[in-house]
């Protein structure tokens, strides 16, 4: 029977949680869960605790929430935990040298991309946006660099042409959790094969701001489109309407529609039920899926039953 070894899971969002539970499902022991501390959310901004920990206390796996684990007092709490291995799932608190080297087997991260193709906080989102052919997971041994460690095991996927962050959030998340187990199990055994990084092909995926999804209409319309389903669910695409101040449109979908216009960037050209054609700095975007402030995510032909003057031909998106 393969190894049970005792380990340390760090990490906060969905895309953590789900291999938490597969560790929990697993052989393996998970003695301790760090994870961000409870963040104020929603509109009474009620202190709610990550999806981490909501599985962890489900499971009555004790629960840690440093502020910071560069502290002597934290890293001392850490190592008397006596852990085998740690993983580190999008966490979002660096790891000193002195926490990486605590465990016996070190720290294995699981990261949403082909390393070293994007480095760094947002690579779902940067790989859709630069029309990346595929995606994947990386199992890497983590080293102090940002994202720089060898890598023990990956898994790869094809980014559909209608792919959205999403989407491809989720299937990594099916893809990780195999791979993690797979991982544990080689370092377990002693037959893990590391695989150095070539540092000169890696990009950075920067985190994204809810400002860099304001769409820019001057770009070619290939451009957008791709940031239009990166940025969906999170942080979602949004132009203006015109005489309503900064009242924000935001796009869920968008088609792309090849050819030349003579139009200024941003102008409706078009308005039906196949959705509104708006002019791009080259080409053009049919905009299918729209929601309004306050309003349900509707489709381009119900928002133009209830609001068709707010977006007839002629009228100027984010001016």
């Amino acid at each position: 029977m393969p190894e049970s070894l005792k380990i340390i899971f760090a990490g906060t969002p969905d895309f953590a949680a789900a291999h938490l539970q597969a560790l929990l499902d697993s052989q393996h022991e998970v003695i301790a869960v760090y994870t961000q501390p409870d963040r104020p959310a929603g509109r009474g901004k009620k202190l709610l605790p990550s999806p981490v920990k909501a599985v962890a206390l489900q499971h009555d796996v004790p629960v840690y929430q440093p502020q910071s684990l560069r502290d002597a007092e934290a890293q001392a709490g850490l190592r008397q935990l006596g852990a085998d291995i740690m993983v580190v799932v999008a966490y979002g608190l660096i790891l000193p040298q002195a926490v990486l080297d605590t465990p016996r087997l070190g720290c294995v991260n699981v990261h949403a991309s082909l390393l070293p193709r994007w480095r760094g906080a947002a690579p779902i989102q940067r790989a859709i946006e630069a029309g990346d052919p595929e995606s994947g997971v990386a199992i890497m041994q983590m080293e102090a660099g940002l994202d720089t460690g060898p890598v023990l095991v990956e898994r790869r996927c094809p980014i559909s042409p209608t792919e959205t962050g999403g989407s491809l959030h989720d299937k990594l998340a099916e893809l990780g959790r195999p791979a993690l187990l797979q991982a544990l199990q080689e370092l377990a055994a002693g037959t893990a094969s590391l695989e150095i990084q070539d540092d000169s092909r890696a990009n950075y995926a920067a985190k994204i701001s809810k400002d860099e999804a304001r769409i820019d209409w001057q770009r070619p319309a290939v451009e957008i489109e791709r940031s239009i389903r990166a940025f969906n669910p999170f942080p979602v695409c949004w132009t203006t309407l015109p005489g309503k101040g900064d009242q924000r449109l935001r796009v869920y979908r968008a088609r792309l529609e090849r050819g030349c216009h003579s139009e200024t960037p941003g102008t409706i050209i078009a308005a039906d039920e196949e959705g509104i054609l708006v002019a791009c700095g080259r080409e053009a975007l049919r905009l299918q899926q729209l929601q309004l402030p306050g309003k349900k995510i509707l489709s381009a032909d119900e928002l133009l039953r209830g609001h068709g003057q707010l977006l007839a031909p002629g009228t100027r998106l984010g001016s």
